[in-house]
């Protein structure tokens, strides 16, 4: 991607990824995604966070072609992870006189990575400020959103917030760099939130803390380090705020596994009781659909339901492996019922249930529809009514 002006002094030189398979080596990225890195080319110039190294041929270069001659600065360092910082080494190879800066957190990781010497760092607290000429930035720390080293710099005489992690989304800039140049609704929103779930989700908290920090704060535009780049800044702020309070809309995610189809039959039949209700549902067999999608779908509505056939005295290893996704992500505040089935002991179930008692975010419904063998009306109709009607008043 070419270099792009977004203010008189800022400039976009990060680029678009479509080859990378998985995001962290976990998420699925089907439609790509971008490692946004910016160049504040002032009287002092400074180049906040870099991208991954191997996704942009060209990177220095652009760097180089905007500062025509000029040295490089500094190197300001939001997030250590490598897809904002791998090409340190290559910064300070084209220009080895600049300044890293960053917190002292930051620079406890850097050197268990990078080879660096305590005169190339610039150390920052919170609050503190830098002046590079007409341009002023302002760190704040935002620990835990999501690395105990985390945090955003916010430009003043544009009222730029450069937001690394925070307010980012999965999926590639194909209609520009900015909100108002893409479908937000249609596309966009879904893979932020998927984002949000799967990565930022379990710092909910620390979200709730950093926007508090901010309040007050003038801002026309957020520029994350992955997606688009707000023109309407409140928007994503807004969502955010929302996700970070468990806010969700109401619906029901049916999460099912099932071996040989009588689990799903449940399932439909569950669905078909909810949906009557006009509630929208969405159902899911847990070993066709990625945990990312269904922690998605989770975040956003307020009711779920999972369940599992038995596997080897224990619930299937897929919705095992979606409740320790659950665990890892901790979406709270859900009203949650349970089904299953099984031959001779219902083992699937009783672990399910087990994990649905001990975790804090599950408000879990007293029935439990369950049933041996074929599925029937007359052996789950009055379970699987009982607890449609349990769930359907919490939500």
């Amino acid at each position: 991607m070419k270099e792009i002006r977004i203010t008189d002094k800022i400039w976009y030189v990060g680029t678009n990824d479509r080859r990378k398979e998985l995001f962290e080596n976990n998420w699925p990225l089907p439609y790509g995604v971008s490692y946004n890195s910016y160049l504040i080319n002032d009287t002092k110039s400074a180049l906040i966070d870099t991208v991954e190294a191997g996704s942009c041929n060209d990177y220095i270069e652009k760097i180089l072609r905007i500062l025509n001659g000029k040295p490089l600065d500094y190197l300001v360092i939001n997030h250590l992870e490598p897809d904002h910082a791998s090409m340190i080494t290559a910064v300070r190879a084209a220009f080895p006189q600049v300044k890293l800066v960053g917190n002292c957190q930051t620079f406890k990781i850097l050197q268990h990575y990078y080879k660096t010497d305590e005169e190339s760092f610039l150390l920052v607290k919170d609050g503190d400020k830098l002046e590079l000429g007409e341009s002023s930035l302002q760190f704040v720390l935002v620990p835990w959103v999501h690395w105990p080293e985390t945090m955003v710099t916010y430009e003043a005489s544009t009222q730029t917030l450069f937001s690394c992690d925070a307010f980012g989304g999965f999926g590639t800039l194909d209609g520009g760099i900015f909100d108002t140049n893409n479908d937000f609704e249609g596309f966009y929103l879904s893979e932020m939130r998927r984002y949000y779930s799967n990565i930022v989700g379990k710092y909910s908290n620390m979200v709730q803390k950093a926007l508090a920090k901010l309040q007050g704060v003038p801002v026309k535009m957020i520029a994350p380090s992955h997606g688009l780049i707000w023109n309407n800044p409140e928007k994503v702020i807004s969502l955010y705020d929302k996700w970070s309070r468990y806010e969700a809309e109401k619906g029901v995610v049916i999460a099912y596994a099932s071996m040989y189809g009588n689990t799903a039959q449940m399932a439909d039949y569950i669905g078909n009781l909810i949906g009557s209700r006009g509630i929208p549902v969405r159902t899911f067999d847990v070993s066709k659909t990625h945990a990312s999608y269904l922690l998605n779908e989770i975040w956003k509505y307020s009711g779920l339901v999972l369940g599992t056939c038995a596997y080897n005295t224990k619930m299937h290893p897929m919705m095992e492996h979606l409740c320790n996704e659950i665990d890892l992500s901790q979406p709270k505040e859900k009203k949650v019922a349970l089904f299953g089935t099984s031959t001779w002991n219902g083992a699937g179930v009783k672990c399910l249930k087990k994990f649905a008692e001990e975790y804090a975010g599950f408000e879990l419904m007293p029935t439990v529809a369950e049933t041996f063998g074929s599925v029937s009306p007359e052996k789950v109709d009055e379970a699987v009514a009982a607890m449609v009607e349990e769930l359907v008043s919490k939500l």
